[in-house]
C-alpha cells in the first residue's frame, strides 16, 4: 500500500504553521521537507524520523520500524499528536542540514 495523497495533506496539516513545508513524491512515496530540509520520510501512510540522539528521549523503544525492504530503522511519529510531534520537528530542523546541490556534470 502507497501513501495517499490525502494522508499527506494530513501530515502537513499537523505541522505548525511557523515553518515552510512542502511534500516530494519520491519512489512511490514521500518526503516532507521543512525549511528545505528533509525531515520526515512517509511509507505506507506511516511517519518515520532517523534515529537521532537529540530526539531519543521522546520515541518508547517500542516505537521503531523500517520504512522500505533494505533501510535502516527509524523512529515512527505520532502526528496525532501535535504538539510532540512540532517538538521533535523543532528539535530536527536545528540539527538537519540542508541537502547538498549536486553541481551536475559538466561535458
Amino acid at each position: 500500500m502507497s501513501t495517499t495523497p490525502d494522508y499527506i495533506e494530513f501530515v502537513l496539516d499537523q505541522i505548525d504553521n511557523k515553518w515552510n513545508k512542502r511534500s516530494k513524491k519520491m519512489f512511490g512515496e514521500y518526503m516532507i521537507y521543512v525549511n528545505e530540509k528533509p525531515i520526515l520520510l512517509v511509507c505506507n501512510n506511516t511517519v518515520y524520523v532517523k534515529e537521532l540522539d537529540c530526539i531519543k528521549t521522546l520515541f518508547p523503544k517500542e516505537n521503531k520500524g523500517f520504512p522500505y525492504k533494505g533501510a535502516k530503522e527509524h523512529y515512527i511519529v505520532d502526528v496525532e499528536d501535535k504538539e510532540l510531534f512540532n517538538n521533535i520537528i523543532d528539535e530536527l530542523v536545528r540539527v538537519v542540514p540542508l541537502p547538498v546541490k549536486n553541481p551536475g556534470k559538466s561535458g
